[in-house]
C-alpha cells in the first residue's frame, strides 16, 4: 500500500509526509475512523514511507529492499497486532499463529472491516479479541534491536479489542516507548480504549472519504458507469466498503434486510409465536452478527425517519430499502424514533455482555408492537 493508492484522504497524506521527511514521527498515533473511510491503509502507506530508504517526494520508492518487503508484508521491523480466536489448541491464537491469513486477507485489499477478518478466520460464535498474551510478544519484539537499522513499527488495529491486561501492559509501552519504536493505533472506537492510552498517543481523527473521490475509483477501476457510480457514492457516505458492497451486493445485509423486513411485519401484526421463532433464528446467528443485524437495524430506523422530510440527498439507502420505505417510514416518526433507537442500543449492550440473544431478541420485538403503533 502506497499514498497513491489511497482513496482521498489528501491532507492526512500530506500530513504524514511532512512529519516523516521532518523527523517529527510520534512515538504514539492514534488514527481514528470509521470502517472503511481509510485508517488502515493510511498507517500502512505511512509504515512503508518510513522505512522506505529512498523516499520520494510523495511517495515511497518501490525499489529499495525496504519496499520490495512492504510488498509482501515480511519486512522483519513491521508488526501487527489484531484481534484473534481461539484455535483448536492452547497456542492457536495470537496474531503470529494467523500471521499468513493476515497477510493474505490485506494483499487482497487493505480497505478491511471486522466483519471480513471474522469471515476469514471462520469464527462463526467466537468473539476474536487481543488477549492479553499480546503485550507480551509486542514487548518481544520492540525490545529488540532494529533488524535494518531504522524504525521498529508496531500497527495495532482495533486497539478496542484489547482484553483489560493487555491495554494495561501496551500502556507501559507507551509510557516508556523501547528506541526508534513507533506505534499506531488504528481505532474505530476510540472511546473504548483506557483513557491513560489517549493521554500518551497523538490523535488523528480521519474524515469520511469525499463522494467525488470514490466515484473516481469506482469509474476508472471497476468501469461503472458514471451516473451509477455517483449513485454509489453518495449511499456510501464516505465508506469505501460499503461503495465495494453495493457492486459486488452484499449477501449479508440482504439477509438483514430480509429479517429486519420481517420483524417489523411480525410486530405490527402481533403474530408472537412467529415473532420467537424469528428470535431463535436471529439466536443461532453467532454474537458478531447479531452485533452487526443490530447496527443495520439502526441504521435503517434512521434512514426511514430522515426519508419522512422527502430530501433526497440526506438519505442513505439501497433501491431496495428506498421501496420498502415508502410504506414504511410513515411509521417511524418523532413519537418512536428515539424509543427505538435506544431500544435497538439497549439490545446491542445485552448481546455484548453475553445476555441470553433469545430473550434480548424476543424482548425487542415485544416492545415493537407498542412502538410501531405510536
Amino acid at each position: 500500500m502506497y499514498f497513491k493508492d489511497i482513496i482521498g484522504q489528501g491532507e492526512v497524506k500530506r500530513l504524514f509526509i511532512n512529519e516523516a521527511k521532518e523527523g517529527r514521527i510520534p512515538h504514539a498515533r492514534l488514527i481514528c475512523g470509521n470502517e472503511g473511510v481509510g485508517t488502515f491503509p493510511l498507517a500502512l502507506a505511512y509504515a512503508r514511507y518510513i522505512s522506505c530508504t529512498n523516499k520520494g517526494e510523495n511517495d515511497a520508492c518501490g525499489q529499495c529492499p525496504s519496499c520490495i518487503k512492504f510488498d509482501k508484508l515480511v519486512h522483519p521491523d513491521l508488526h501487527f497486532i489484531y484481534p484473534t480466536i481461539k484455535g483448536k489448541s492452547v497456542s492457536a491464537k495470537g496474531s503470529d499463529y494467523y500471521i499468513k491469513n493476515w497477510r493474505k486477507f490485506i494483499l487482497e485489499n487493505p480497505y478491511i472491516s471486522f466483519n471480513q477478518w471474522l469471515d476469514e478466520l471462520n469464527a462463526n460464535n467466537q468473539q476474536a479479541i487481543i488477549y492479553s498474551e499480546e503485550s507480551d510478544e509486542i514487548f518481544k519484539k520492540v525490545s529488540l534491536k532494529s533488524c535494518e537499522g531504522g524504525y521498529k513499527i508496531c500497527i495495532i488495529w482495533l486497539p478496542e479489542k484489547m482484553n483489560e491486561v493487555c491495554a494495561n501492559k501496551l500502556l507501559k509501552l507507551l509510557e516508556e516507548p523501547p528506541f526508534k519504536t513507533i506505534f499506531m493505533l488504528v481505532s474505530e472506537a476510540p472511546d473504548m480504549l483506557l483513557q491513560t492510552i489517549l493521554s500518551r498517543s497523538q490523535r488523528l481523527n480521519i474524515k469520511p472519504i469525499e463522494e467525488t473521490s470514490i466515484a473516481n475509483v469506482l469509474k476508472q477501476k471497476y468501469g461503472i458507469l458514471e451516473n451509477d457510480s455517483n449513485t454509489i457514492a453518495h449511499l456510501a457516505n464516505g465508506n469505501y466498503i460499503k461503495a465495494l458492497e453495493a457492486i459486488h451486493m452484499n449477501k449479508e445485509n440482504e439477509y438483514f434486510f430480509e429479517l429486519f423486513v420481517h420483524l417489523m411485519r411480525l410486530s405490527y401484526q402481533r403474530k408472537i409465536r412467529e415473532m420467537k421463532s424469528w428470535s431463535e433464528t436471529v439466536a443461532g446467528m453467532g454474537r458478531e452478527r447479531q452485533k452487526s443485524l443490530l447496527q443495520y437495524c439502526q441504521r435503517l430506523i434512521r434512514e426511514n425517519f430522515i426519508y419522512n422530510f422527502h430530501q433526497q440527498s440526506l438519505n442513505y439507502m439501497t433501491n431496495e430499502e428506498i421501496n420498502f420505505a415508502t410504506r414504511f417510514a410513515p411509521f417511524i416518526n418523532e413519537r418512536n424514533v428515539m424509543g427505538i433507537m435506544d431500544e435497538l442500543s439497549e439490545a446491542q449492550q445485552h448481546i455484548e455482555h453475553n445476555v441470553n440473544a433469545k430473550m434480548v431478541f424476543f424482548d425487542f420485538s415485544l416492545k415493537m408492537i407498542v412502538l410501531l403503533k405510536q
